[in-house]
């Protein structure tokens, strides 16, 4: 059994469809991305998952638990947590406040100072800046802010939009090597990202999602060698 299987998953906002009959599976330690041009449908998948959008047809399966059945509150006890796209971090916060608000489920004190530990490991400036306000930080040190907010949930499977996002290309490479990091001490990671060269070369296997439609999926190293895919999205 996979660790997370959508099927036929069709979501709409209003009268129009976004989603048309997703299907899409993840393994327990995998990394797997999906591709995808503004506007295909990416973060709604993951907001899906997530719960805080509602299919109106299809089935989602966590671990073998139907999703669809679980308030989103309780999906990230099942161990399941998202970075957002853009961040959205506590700004008025601290960075210790906006960490300790992402163990929120976690009853184990213990275990949530080792993940806090674990993480100012992953992340040194965070530890630097622990004191300073969310809002304050620069775009970079957000983004490692919001993921390791979410790593604070100890989820099993971490759903990460557009990590890359506004940043520069050294602080991409950076981010990305942490993410390997992460999956590596057995996070399973499924990452929506517009830098498909980047993200194929991360992962282990890939889908492209195209205005609502997955069109392709595949290894990622085969993805990465598909003319179709290096001309739509890795520059031809």
């Amino acid at each position: 059994m996979s660790l997370l299987t959508l099927s036929d998953i069709r979501v709409r906002y209003g009268n129009v469809e976004v989603l048309h009959g997703v299907n899409l599976r993840v393994e327990e330690g995998e990394i797997v991305t999906i591709l995808g041009a503004n506007g295909a449908g990416k973060s709604t998948t993951l907001l899906t998952i997530s719960g805080l959008v509602r299919p109106c047809a299809g089935e989602i399966l966590f671990d073998g638990k139907d999703l669809l059945k679980v308030p989103s509150h309780e999906i990230v006890n099942l161990g399941v947590a998202q970075s957002p796209e853009g961040r959205r971090v506590f700004g008025p916060m601290t960075v210790l406040e906006n960490l300790r608000l992402g163990a929120f489920s976690v009853r184990d004190e213990q275990a949530a100072s080792r993940t806090l530990e674990w993480i100012f490991e992953l992340f040194p400036r965070l530890y630097e800046r622990r004191q300073q306000l969310a809002g304050t930080l620069s775009g970079g040190e957000q983004q490692m802010l919001a993921i390791g907010r979410a790593l604070m949930a100890q989820p099993r499977l971490l759903l990460l939009d557009e990590p890359s996002l506004g940043l520069a290309p050294l602080l991409v490479r950076s981010i990305f090597e942490t993410v390997r990091t992460i999956n590596e001490r057995g996070v399973t990671v499924l990452i929506v990202e517009q830098n498909a060269r980047a993200a194929l070369k991360l992962a282990t296997r890939g889908y492209v999602l195209e205005v609502g439609n997955m069109v392709k999926e595949g290894r990622a190293a085969d993805l990465l060698a598909d003319p179709s895919v290096r001309e739509a999205y890795l520059g031809g």
